[in-house]
Formats: C-alpha cells, sequence, structure tokens
C-alpha cells in the first residue's frame, strides 16, 4: 500500500514538472499571426541601415554589415546595395548608426526609394575563453519598418553560440592538454562571419518571403518556434 502511494506520488510530481517544462517551452506561431503588416503593405525594396552596436567587439560592425544583404535577397526582396546606402550616409553626415533612429522614416523613401528600412542591433559578440573550453556568441537583434507607416512589420531575434573547444580528445592528461591546445588555438583562429550570417538565417527563417520568391503570398500559414523576449505590455 505504501508502495503504491509512493508511486502514485512520484508519477504525480512527473507530469507537474511535464506540464511547467511544455508551458515554458518557446511557442509555436504562423508568419501570418505575427506578421500580419508585413503581408498588408508587402514591401518590395529594403534599406539596411548601418547596425548599432551593444556589445563589447570594436570590430563588430564591420564584420556583421557584410553578411545582412545576401540573406534578404535569398528571402526576394530587392536590397540596397549597403557599401554605397552606407557612403550616402556617411556624406549626409550620419556616421553614428545610433544617431539614425532619430530620423524619420519617411527620409528613406524620399532619397532612396525604400518600402522599408531594416534597424539591426548587434546585442552579442563574445568568445568566453577557459582553458578547457571556448565559446562564441553571436546574437542580433532585427527590426523592419514601414517608410510609409512607421509600423514595425517584422521583429526577431538570432542567436548562435558554438563551441570551438573541438569535442572529444580522448580521457587522460593529454586529452586534457589536447583540448586546451584545441580551444585556444580554435580561439585564435575564430571567423565571425559564417556564425553572423548563420544568426541572420536563424532570424530570418520567420521573415515573409518577397515578391521576388516563388513562394510570395503563400507562406502565412508557416509555422516557426517565436523565441523573442515577451513584449512589453504599453
Amino acid at each position: 500500500m505504501i508502495n503504491l502511494i509512493k508511486k502514485k506520488l512520484i508519477l504525480s510530481i512527473l507530469l507537474s514538472f511535464a506540464v511547467i517544462v511544455v508551458g515554458c517551452a518557446p511557442k509555436a506561431t504562423t508568419k501570418g499571426e505575427e506578421f500580419p503588416f508585413m503581408y498588408e503593405e508587402t514591401p518590395l525594396t529594403i534599406l539596411i541601415l548601418p547596425p548599432m552596436n551593444e556589445s563589447t567587439a570594436a570590430d563588430a560592425k564591420q564584420y556583421y554589415a557584410t553578411t545582412v544583404q545576401e540573406v534578404l535577397s535569398y528571402w526576394g526582396y530587392y536590397v540596397f546595395p549597403y557599401e554605397v546606402t552606407s557612403d550616402i550616409l556617411k556624406m549626409e553626415g550620419i556616421y553614428d548608426a545610433e544617431l539614425i533612429r532619430n530620423v524619420p522614416l519617411a527620409k528613406f523613401r524620399e532619397y532612396f526609394g525604400a518600402d522599408a528600412v531594416l534597424f539591426t542591433t548587434i546585442k552579442k559578440w563574445d568568445l568566453s575563453y577557459m582553458v578547457l573550453a571556448s565559446n562564441l556568441t553571436v546574437s542580433i537583434d532585427e527590426e523592419l519598418k514601414s517608410t510609409k507607416t512607421d509600423q514595425t512589420l517584422w521583429s526577431y531575434n538570432g542567436t548562435v553560440v558554438v563551441d570551438l573547444s573541438g569535442g572529444n580528445t580522448g580521457g587522460g592528461l593529454g586529452g586534457l592538454i589536447a583540448k586546451a591546445i584545441i580551444a585556444a588555438a580554435s580561439s585564435a583562429m575564430v571567423d565571425y562571419v559564417p556564425y553572423a550570417r548563420q544568426a541572420n538565417y536563424r532570424a530570418l527563417s520567420s521573415f515573409p518571403f518577397g515578391k521576388y520568391h516563388p513562394n510570395f503570398m503563400t507562406d502565412q500559414s508557416m509555422q516557426f518556434i517565436d523565441q523573442t523576449p515577451e513584449k512589453e505590455n504599453n
């Protein structure tokens, strides 16, 4: 009798834990539900603005800026050449990307003919190195805003964490030494660009397809996992 009670108690605890885990899991949603304004406005041309950098890596902007245009082009949009638009903004005296937030969005439509502008913020560009392990974290916040209505059409976060320690190198002191050498070498030679590109692809997996993509206006029911932080209540 006592054993039966114990079994029921354990089962009850496990079921409660399962409910908590399921409740905390990222929710699945569809593109149409999450980003209805994208399908209402159907922007064709996108202007990528210089990234804002909140990480501790001074060269993060330079690396990251080279990875955005290619991905959006694959998704079926006309994307203004980043280097050209960046030079034009500099000629207008806008050197600091953080200042762009104060520029009326209608100006980008007037000067460039852009339907929407993409704001990007580098949240993390970190290499954590320890004796036996090293990890690279690239995390990007992205937000697409309309130049017609100032409405946020799409927003998401892409994060990639890469283990640079080299995996299993065997046991014993020799294995530990080998792992430390691999971690140090990988940290010294790490190339951020491929991982920034991965972060972009991960974020843009939720991005509705553009006019030049064969699945344009047919992906409203396509599901994705919403991993963005909870939106604050106004």
